[in-house]
């Protein structure tokens, strides 16, 4: 009689999902974001029309200012999930398209819930710009923004398939992340131990931002924002969370 027991193996098991099934987002889950200094955030705004949940997909909206009563040249808007969810380590899906145009910024990002930026860490899993078609995966933390540490690489970018559905995502276990587009590994940040806690906070929960931003340094870089590209936006139908179970063979 064969005694040997069969060898356990892990598997991805959906740990949460967001299907945006109501007529809003669910505030359980989700805040606006509000207006500060960051160039991703110096134009948020809590005008009703610029988030819209429509046929089970998120409408995060940037237009030209029309109010009389903020001066800010865009309005935009996102939503964190800042002291409602965050995670650690699994696996991240989102599907999203937004629309190209000048000075257009759309992101989707996550950062560390237990410590202030950049100690805590950045997870960008898609950031777009103007009408490239390419997007970028990147991580920030102390190592790479104070420390200004090169090795290992901290960013990429990966070929998409520009103003269509694209699902972006990554998966994040304690000794790395691999960025992900349409379900192809794209980018990999390893841990590399001897550089210690300042480039690795990744050990930690984080939360989720969706940002839909106009304007800022780096958008801009090529040329200045063109108002007749607006109204803009980025849509998203659905997020996915999963996470490893051990399971027998």
């Amino acid at each position: 009689m064969n005694t040997k027991r069969s060898a356990a193996r892990s598997e991805w098991v959906l740990a949460w999902e967001e299907d945006f099934l109501g007529d809003a987002p669910d505030s359980n889950t989700w805040t606006r974001c509000t207006r500060g200094k960051p160039d991703w955030q110096n134009t948020m705004s809590d005008d009703p029309r610029l988030v819209v949940v429509k046929d089970s997909i998120l409408h995060l909206r940037g237009i030209v200012n029309d109010r009389k009563d903020d001066d800010a040249p865009y309005l935009t808007a996102g939503l964190t999930s800042k002291g409602k969810y965050a995670f650690l380590h699994g696996k991240v899906q989102i599907k999203a398209r937004f629309k190209s145009a000048q000075g257009a910024w759309p992101a989707l990002w996550m950062l560390g819930a237990e410590e202030k930026w950049p100690q805590g860490g950045e997870i960008d899993i898609m950031e777009h710009l103007n009408f490239d078609s390419k997007v970028y995966q990147t991580v920030h933390s102390e190592y790479t923004v104070v420390l200004k540490g090169e090795e290992p690489a901290k960013s990429a970018t990966a070929e998409i398939q520009r103003d269509d559905w694209n699902t972006y995502g990554f998966e994040w276990d304690s000794g790395k992340i691999v960025f992900t587009v349409n379900g192809k590994p794209t980018f990999t940040y390893p841990r590399v131990p001897e550089k210690g806690k300042e480039q690795w906070p990744f050990n930690r929960p984080f939360y989720f931002i969706l940002s839909m931003q106009i304007g800022g340094q780096w958008v801009n870089a090529p040329g200045p924002t063109d108002p007749a590209h607006y109204p803009a936006g980025m849509e998203i139908d659905w997020i996915r969370v999963y996470q490893r179970k051990d399971v027998a063979n």
